[in-house]
């Protein structure tokens, strides 16, 4: 099966071993919300730029946080290549922390799920945004003693609503099964890109109020029509469709910042957020079988 191979290690995070373990617990040591979160979450939202702009973000979101130990993660297409909606199907994922398992059981399952989802490397070769955050997975599960997290890779190339419906309903219809009732979703995206700070900081605003609705369907429209460049503003969608299938779920904004801070240029900023997401299974009775 395939090993996917770094492509930004040395750029995006330092390439080094013990580097990128010194500086995930620098970020990673990042004050949690008082007493920690409530439960445990079903996924969240993750910032993907290099770690000197977006890992604050990153850190804060996940620290104290607790995630399944099986994630789909659900990444956007920044390079057009592969399929709309493309699965790495198996192997094994390489940082410079060491191997993160591809689970091809439930690849295998969202391939047949009948949401548009195909076999798919070709999207993920040189997509980055997948690849950033999985340093981070791994140190914080590794800081609790558990095993490295098993993974299905997700490139998500279009933002068609219907389709994106289409998706997040295989997707529920696969978690719904009682074998994967402990896996997860984790989103990459960064929000505004390359306005001012002041803009980004209000186009944020308006993208996260749609997100923290839950509300797939307002954030589309919300991100066309204010023309917010969210480049996972289709991946973050699907997974609030699947989650909205699932049950009950809540949005809590962890944390929010610019590439301002780092930079010091507010002129040409990104935003960076990350988000909780929680969720009560069991509460709706519309999915389908697959």
């Amino acid at each position: 099966m395939p090993v996917r191979q770094p492509v930004v290690a040395g750029r995006f995070y330092p390439g080094n071993p013990g580097a990128l373990r010194r500086e995930l617990e620098h970020f990673l040591a990042a004050p949690a919300e008082p007493g920690g979160p409530a439960r445990p979450a079903w996924g969240c939202m993750l910032p993907h730029a290099g770690y000197v702009y977006s890992g604050g973000v990153a850190g804060a979101t996940l620290a104290g946080l607790h995630l399944p130990e099986r994630l789909v993660i659900l990444c956007p297409n920044h390079t057009g290549r592969g399929q709309p909606l493309g699965v790495w199907p198996g192997g094994a994922w390489l940082t410079p922390l060491g191997a993160v398992p591809v689970d091809e059981a439930l690849a295998r399952a969202l391939i047949a799920a009948g949401g548009g989802f195909g076999p798919d490397v070709q999207s993920h070769l040189g997509e980055h945004s997948i690849e950033v955050l999985l340093p981070f997975l791994q140190a914080a599960r590794g800081e609790r003693g558990d095993v490295v997290p098993a993974v299905v890779p997700v490139c998500v190339g279009t933002r068609h609503p219907e389709a994106l419906a289409r998706a997040g309903e295989a997707l529920a219809a696969v978690l719904a099964r009682p074998e994967n009732a402990d896996v997860g979703v984790v989103v990459s995206s960064d929000m505004n890109h390359y306005e001012n700070v002041r803009r980004t900081e209000q186009k944020d605003a308006l993208a996260l109020e749609r997100a923290l609705a839950a509300d797939p369907e307002g954030l589309l429209r919300m991100v066309e029509e204010a023309d917010i460049s969210m480049c996972g503003a289709a991946p973050l969608a699907l997974a609030l469709h699947a989650a909205r299938r699932l049950g009950d779920v809540r949005v809590e904004l962890a944390a929010h910042d610019t590439s301002a801070t780092a930079s010091g240029d507010t002129q040409h900023v990104v935003g960076y957020a990350g988000l909780r997401l929680y969720l009560e299974r069991g509460q709706k009775a519309d999915i389908p079988a697959a």
